[in-house]
């Protein structure tokens, strides 16, 4: 049941969180240029209606679509929140728009799946373009005549319930609901499933809505890390505490304080408590957001927040991150508990349904990828730290390649290449069943990425049917076969041109019986598809693909180029042989890429004439 309640909360905030810039944009529009804004100004203050009413649910709705029913989906989905819309124009249709969006999805999937194998030759076009149109047209009148009403009924039932609870002093109550409701991974689906269509719908009334504030608060996680930071008997956990600081309140990601709760569950009583006096404090001074403080940090936070109200809000956080503080101190220094590891583990169990093994996919022609998806649970995250250092690590190799991030249930269906934590790899798969799946423990450091750099900037890997993995797994332990002898290093090399340098590597390479002479000419027209000149002064030239047969153990050779070898844009002085039988070849890559992100040892390996150093090196 927990897990069905956490697959359509995801669900919801996946509609909502790819079109929370338009949210932002709505906020500052109104904070600034409506008749109470600080800067009134009648022809920007019109965009605002505009926005609310119709931009925003139609992208809701589309995004919906396009999550059941693909690019038809998301234009049926459009058309059909259309009908919802027009049947109230007072009220912001979002909750209309979560509904829409799925069921017109749905829709044009089931009628894509009923056409199949019997759509007449011809035809498609016709049929793909009517279906869409004639179905979009029936949903927006469903819309027009029933959802519609039916969720302004819904939504009015919220705000009286919310206006009940703010007239009354009630609403720090749901503070005990939102912080476990966090700690289980519902927070974005109660944040931006609930909570943002009733802000949304107050903004238009006051300005600002106290319900943007409630689960974005970085002030309850803060008290907590707060408390390890300083009363934490476990020396890692304690050391652990100040960056898990910094991300959480400077990135807004709240992830990084739950497995601090999970190693003892009674901290839980600390983010409660301070998040029911923050919002004590909140509905006192009368204070709310613009709009959706995405992701939760104190920037996100104050960016969002009224002129007038910055100092109430900011002292709210404190004071929320101080009573927090309080709580968890002592509880802190009495539990014992389950070490940070431990917990980590229960909070990736937690985050996915199922578990499986890591290993890195393979792909079948390196230079026809053209984007990567990292994804991670919410997409705001890990997903998009890891996506920025894999960008910036294979830029200089590979300009033509785009890496973005997402939440894993919202990859897109241009995606070629999804990376995604081991947890979430059947969510993937039902997400992106057309893409190459690449399953990692780290998004900052994995054996699996190192393969998926290497296969990315020197070329062929072993094929593998689309989004499946091919259980190659790279060990953590040093290679220990016999790879390469003194008869394989040569050092000191005049220059010559790529393709003596290519050949030279390829005979050595049979002579030293790895691998048969067709090898030697396949490892030239490897290098005609892709440049295996991966950077930093360095070339792995190897054989294609269909070359794997006649290889007959593996093994590398070591050429040293002191004045380098022009391999197109830049020269490379070490040339590295590869020969691998299998899949072995990806594992010594990726070792290979380990031992070059040293640029002392990279630079000696450049000029150094001691066979034994390169061979104590590379073994």
């Amino acid at each position: 049941m927990k897990n069905k309640v956490q697959r359509f909360g995801k669900f919801l905030s996946g509609m909502v969180m790819p079109n929370i810039g338009a949210l932002i944009a709505f906020g500052f529009l109104a904070a600034l240029f409506i008749d109470t804004g600080w800067l009134p100004n009648k022809g920007f203050s019109s965009m605002v209606g505009p926005m609310l009413t119709y931009l925003i649910p139609v992208l809701i709705a589309s995004t919906g679509g396009r999550m059941i029913g693909g690019d038809r989906g998301r234009v049926v989905g459009a058309i059909a929140v259309i009908g919802a819309i027009m049947s109230n124009t007072d009220i912001t249709m979002l909750m209309a728009a979560m509904v829409m969006g799925p069921l017109a999805g749905w829709c044009i999937k089931k009628f894509d799946e009923a056409m199949e194998g019997h759509m007449p030759a011809g035809f498609e076009m016709l049929i793909n373009n009517f279906s869409a149109g004639i179905i979009g047209m029936i949903l927006a009148m469903l819309g027009y005549v029933l959802i519609g009403p039916v969720m302004s009924g819904i939504l009015t039932v919220l705000s009286v319930g919310v206006n009940f609870l703010v007239v009354r002093g009630l609403l720090p109550l749901v503070a005990i609901f939102i912080e476990p409701a966090k700690v289980l991974f519902l927070n974005n689906a109660i944040n931006h499933g609930v909570f943002t269509p009733i802000a949304t719908a107050q903004v238009t009334e006051a300005g600002k809505s106290i319900m943007y504030m409630l689960e974005p608060n970085p002030g309850p996680g803060l008290g907590v890390l707060l408390a390890y930071m300083f009363f934490c008997k476990d020396k890692a956990t304690k050391d652990s505490a100040p960056g898990a600081v910094i991300i959480h309140l400077l990135g807004g990601i709240h992830e990084i304080y739950f497995p601090y709760i999970l190693m003892n569950p009674v901290v839980l009583a600390a983010p409660i408590v301070g998040s029911f006096v923050g919002i004590l404090w909140f509905n006192m001074m009368g204070c709310g957001l613009v709009g959706p403080a995405s992701p939760g940090s104190i920037i996100a936070y104050m960016m969002m927040t009224p002129g007038p109200d910055m100092l109430k809000v900011l002292l709210g956080v404190v004071i929320s991150a101080g009573v927090s503080f309080a709580v968890a101190s002592p509880l802190v220094k009495m539990a014992g508990g389950k070490s940070l590891e431990e917990a980590q583990s229960e909070m990736a169990a937690m985050k996915a349904e199922a578990k499986g093994d890591s290993v890195p996919g393979t792909i079948e022609k390196a230079s026809e990828v053209k984007k990567i998806v990292f994804a991670c649970d919410a997409g705001m995250g890990s997903s998009a730290m890891g996506a920025t250092k894999f960008r910036n690590r294979v830029k200089a190799n590979r300009p033509d390649l785009t890496v973005i991030n997402t939440s894993v249930d919202n990859i897109p269906a241009d995606c070629d290449i999804a990376v995604v934590q081991t947890t979430l790899a059947d969510r993937a798969k039902k997400s992106a069943p057309q893409a190459q799946l690449i399953t990692i423990g780290n998004f900052l450091a994995d054996p699996a990425l190192d393969a998926l750099y290497v296969q990315l900037t020197t070329g062929d890997a072993p094929a593998a049917p689309a989004g499946e993995n091919t259980d190659i797994e790279i060990p953590d332990v040093p290679i220990k076969k016999q790879v390469i002898i003194a008869d394989g290093v040569k050092l000191g090399r005049t220059p010559v041109t790529k393709e003596e340098a290519i050949q030279a590597a390829g005979e050595l390479l049979q002579e030293l019986g790895y691998v048969d002479a067709s090898y030697v000419d396949a490892m030239q027209e490897r290098e005609k598809l892709v440049s295996t000149y991966i950077g930093m002064g360095v070339a792995i030239p190897h054989g294609t693909t269909q070359a794997k047969g006649t290889v007959k153990k593996t093994g590398i050779v070591f050429f040293q180029y002191p004045e380098g070898v022009d391999f197109g844009a830049e020269k490379a002085q070490l040339v590295f042989g590869i020969a691998g039988i299998g899949d072995e070849h990806l594992d010594l890559l990726s070792k290979l890429c380990t031992l070059l992100e040293d640029p002392v040892r990279l630079e000696t390996l450049k000029t150094t004439k001691d066979v034994g150093w390169v061979l104590e090196q590379l073994s």
